[in-house]
């Protein structure tokens, strides 16, 4: 029998921008710095823990297996597993749906899930031309034979490539993530006015959401090691308007294309955990839910319109569990891009899509924007790639909390062409 699983406590630290150098913290300093508090403020110890998950895609060769090294670090027991997760943008919602089916098959009663990425940490690359120099080089045997290669040096050999842009470059259609939103705003006539206005919009809420104190209890500061305090997410642009944001020249399709740096998600650095427990767990340790996960799906389509992911991987759950789009009351939907989002929000109301594509027999319909990322999201306070889909989910359980919220989905778009979406239910 499948048991019960809740999602019971969970913490992020601030999304640090990522400035043109290595920021202060590693992708497993992050993990730490949120992990500690977290457990610190939980009823049971930590060899309750059962397994430590971690979602982690620029993994630094310092840290394999960031989740065993940050599991460590947190104090857990040497015996306790942890093993680290990677789907692309998806890894941290993918650390969750493997401890909750874990939980649900019996095997573990308390899961430590989590995404943790220090984008600013990516490494460089050499190009291809100087790694066979170097190979060259390294084989030579006698004086003349490295002199001989050392004549095949090349100034561009000295100038390596950052391996973010090669990882956000699509190997099969060539596209870079950018070029496949600049794809959906054409197929769904998303404007530009409209992707800025949705941006301006994103920066607005998560505006609102720092100022009230919403993120209080959800995001914990982080101190790095020179002393310096972070206590907010720092990509956020009070003030920012549709306006204003007109005013920033296209990235990848100058010079008609929607998709600029305004209205995309920002490369930043950043760390969250979720605990998950059994219902046997929340009553043997006295713990408070936040929400019941009640089901998980990942879909899959074509990489050039990888934006699309959440409603292929939406539509399922909807399906299994007889839902409308309309009985959703909150939803969490990463922004990638912001025509990437609203492109999202035309399908599903489209029915020649939602029927003809997914066969949602009339479930389909428009995402009420009062329902939607209600705090901001990766457009203003960053997409750390294995983090976001674990900070989705966190904050959708907090949001409905707060808001006296019944049922919420967390959902995002995956690089490589596919999509994460997960349900919960208030407690």
């Amino acid at each position: 029998m499948a048991r019960d699983v809740y999602l019971v406590d969970g913490a992020r630290t601030p999304f640090i921008k990522a400035r043109g150098k290595p920021g202060p913290f590693s992708p497993v300093d992050l993990a730490v710095q949120c992990g500690r508090p977290l457990l610190l403020r939980q009823a049971f110890s930590p060899d309750a823990i059962d397994l430590v998950i971690l979602g982690c895609v620029n993994v630094v060769a310092d840290e394999m297996n960031p989740a065993r090294v940050a599991a460590l670090r947190l104090g857990l027991s040497d015996e306790t597993p942890a093993f680290t997760v990677q789907i692309n943008c998806g890894s941290g919602m993918q650390s969750i749906d493997t401890a909750f089916r874990t939980i649900e098959n019996g095997k573990a009663e308390i899961v430590l899930a989590g995404g943790a990425e220090a984008l600013s940490h990516s490494p460089l690359v050499l190009r291809r031309g100087a790694v066979d120099w170097f190979a060259r080089l390294n084989g030579a045997k006698t004086t003349s034979d490295r002199l001989k290669a050392f004549t095949g040096l090349k100034p561009e050999f000295l100038k390596p490539e950052i391996g973010l842009e090669r990882g956000l470059t699509d190997p099969i259609t060539d596209l870079n993530m950018g070029q496949t939103a600049e794809v959906l705003a054409h197929l769904f006539s998303i404007s530009r006015r409209e992707a800025d206005a949705y941006a301006a919009e994103s920066h607005e809420r998560l505006g609102r959401a720092t100022s009230e104190g919403w993120l209080r209890d959800e995001m914990l500061p982080a101190f790095s090691r020179g002393g310096e305090v972070f206590d907010h997410d720092d990509g956020i642009r009070p003030g920012s308007t549709a306006k204003s944001l007109s005013k920033l020249k296209p990235v990848f399709e100058r010079p008609y294309g929607k998709v600029t740096a305004g209205n995309a998600s920002q490369i930043t650095d950043g760390a969250s955990w979720t605990i998950l427990a059994s219902q046997e767990a929340v009553e043997k340790h006295g713990l408070s839910p936040l929400a019941k996960i009640v089901d998980s799906e990942w879909g899959a389509l074509d990489p050039a319109i990888m934006g699309l992911g959440p409603v292929v991987s939406t539509a399922p759950i909807l399906k299994r569990q007889q839902m409308a789009v309309s009985d959703v009351d909150l939803w969490e939907l990463n922004e990638a891009f912001a025509a990437q989002v609203l492109a999202c929000l035309a399908a599903l109301d489209e029915p020649d899509v939602a029927d003809g594509v997914l066969g949602l027999d009339g479930r389909g319909g428009a995402i009420d924007r009062e329902r939607l990322n209600v705090d901001g999201g990766a457009i203003a306070l960053g997409h750390p790639v294995g983090t976001s889909g674990n900070r989705i989910t966190l904050h959708l359980a907090n949001a409905m909390r707060r808001l006296g919220l019944k049922r919420g989905i967390a959902t995002e778009c995956i690089g490589g062409g596919q999509g994460g979406a997960m349900l919960l239910e208030a407690a």
